[in-house]
C-alpha cells in the first residue's frame, strides 16, 4: 500500500477518533504524532515556493530568500526563459539541479540552467569548476553581465527516482554546484534551446528548514501542488474530498456537542 494511501486511511481514522473521544488534549496528541510518523523522510527535502510563471524577464524573477535552505520551484515554459535570483557572500556554497516529472512526451526533454552574475565576478569562478558549461544563451543580458550555460549531457531515458511524498517518479537532469565568488546578487534562467515546452522543478540549496507549522499548511500545500504539477487531478481531487470530509465530520461532532 502506497504512503498517500496510508496517510489517507489514518486522516480518516483520526477524524472517526476526534468525535467519539473525549480527553481533547488526546486528541491533539495522536493526530500530531500521527501525521508526523506517516510522513516520509524526503517530505523534508524541498520547501516548495508558489509561482505563476511571471518571472518571465531579468527584471522580474523569483527571488531565493535564502539560496543556501533548500528549496524546490515546479515551472512550465513555452519556448520562453523564466528566471531567479538570490543574494549570496563571497564563499557560499551554491547548489542547484534539474529533474523532470516522468510524465507522457517529456522523456527527452532536457532545459538548459544558466547561471548569470556580473562579469567579474563570474571571471573569479574557478575554471574546473565550470568545465561543463559554455556561453550559448540566446537572450540579451544587461551591460557588465555574463552567464554559464550548464546543459544535460547524459543519454535518454536518464536515470530516475521515486519521490514518495508526492508518489511522482522524476527523469534527472543537471546538477551543478560550486563555490561562489563575491558577495552580490546572482541569477539563474532556465530555458530550452529548440524552443522545446515542458514541465520541470528547479530545486536551489542543501539546507533542510521546516518548522512545525509547516507540516500542516506548507507540505499538505506541497503534495496537492505535485499532484496539478503532474497533471494528475483525480489523485487531487481525492484528497480535497477527503479533506472536506473530515471538516464535515468534525462539524458534525462539534454540533452534536453543542445542542447536549
Amino acid at each position: 500500500m502506497k504512503v498517500g494511501t496510508i496517510l489517507y486511511l489514518y486522516i480518516i481514522l483520526s477524524a472517526c477518533i476526534v468525535i467519539s473521544m473525549k480527553n481533547k488534549k488526546i486528541i491533539i496528541l495522536f493526530l500530531l504524532i500521527g501525521s508526523l510518523v506517516f510522513l516520509p523522510s524526503s517530505a523534508f527535502a524541498h520547501k516548495l515556493i508558489p509561482t505563476d510563471g511571471s518571472n518571465n524577464s531579468f527584471e522580474n524573477p523569483l527571488v531565493f530568500d535564502d539560496h543556501k535552505v533548500s528549496w524546490v520551484v515546479y515551472e512550465e515554459i513555452n519556448g520562453n526563459e523564466l528566471y531567479y535570483a538570490f543574494e549570496a557572500k563571497k564563499g557560499d556554497m551554491f547548489y542547484s539541479s534539474i529533474v523532470i516529472p516522468k510524465i507522457e512526451n517529456l522523456e527527452n526533454f532536457a532545459p538548459s540552467l544558466a547561471f548569470i552574475g556580473y562579469e567579474s565576478h563570474l571571471e573569479l569562478i574557478q575554471s574546473y569548476e565550470i568545465d561543463n558549461s559554455n556561453k550559448s544563451y540566446p537572450y540579451q543580458l544587461p551591460e557588465g553581465f555574463d552567464v554559464y550555460v550548464f546543459d544535460y549531457s547524459g543519454t535518454f531515458p536518464s536515470e530516475e527516482f521515486y519521490e514518495p511524498f508526492g508518489q511522482i517518479t522524476y527523469w534527472e537532469r543537471q546538477e551543478v554546484t560550486f563555490d561562489l565568488p563575491a558577495d552580490g546578487t546572482y541569477y539563474l534562467s532556465v530555458f530550452d534551446k529548440s524552443a522545446n515546452s515542458g514541465k520541470y522543478a528547479l530545486a536551489i540549496g542543501k539546507i533542510e528548514d521546516f518548522s512545525a507549522y509547516d507540516f500542516f499548511t506548507v507540505l499538505p500545500y506541497a503534495w496537492l501542488a505535485t499532484k496539478l504539477f503532474v497533471n494528475d487531478y483525480f489523485s487531487a481531487i481525492i484528497a480535497i474530498s477527503i479533506f472536506i470530509g473530515i471538516l464535515s465530520l468534525i462539524g458534525l461532532g462539534v454540533y452534536r456537542k453543542l445542542r447536549k
